[in-house]
């Protein structure tokens, strides 16, 4: 693979199809099961409701989207990383950027089943306060915080 630069944008709707491509697959990959919105439902819900409700930045290497987070100065609502790009620093560079932003504490959701991003959030100072069933899939997942030192 060749040494490209990655590239940090805001969220551009031309970036749509191949955000929520990558964005389906590494969930896929990551909970071992099928997306359960349509393609079109899941543009739809990126480009009307994340885009407006949270800054959306995009990790691009090569005008390829390998990663997007999407985030407030208090919470990070998705975070994901192409699954052929991970292990490569791209998701802890998207993570700065959203550490930066926060107020000094940002919390966030990950799946239970979702051992690597697990290891990834504690690994980057994330720690526990919470555990349930708050998303569509209905799967146990684990709230989790960070706070400024």
């Amino acid at each position: 693979m060749s040494k490209s630069r990655i590239e940090m944008i805001k969220y551009n709707s031309n970036y749509a199809d191949q955000t929520v491509e990558m964005w389906r697959n590494s969930k896929e990959a990551a909970l071992g099961q099928k997306e359960i919105h349509s393609f079109d439902n899941h543009i739809d819900f990126l480009n009307q409701i994340l885009a407006k409700q949270y800054q959306v930045d995009l990790a691009l290497m090569d005008d390829k989207v390998v990663g997007m987070i999407a985030y407030n100065e208090r919470e990070i609502s998705q975070l994901y990383i192409h699954i052929d790009y991970q292990g490569m620093g791209i998701g802890q560079t998207l993570l700065e950027v959203a550490k930066e932003q926060s107020t000094g504490r940002l919390t966030l959701y990950t799946f239970e089943v979702n051992k690597k991003a697990q290891r990834f959030y504690e690994m980057h100072g994330f720690k526990i306060i919470g555990r349930g069933y708050e998303n569509e899939e209905n799967l146990p997942d684990i709230l989790y915080e960070w706070k400024l030192k």
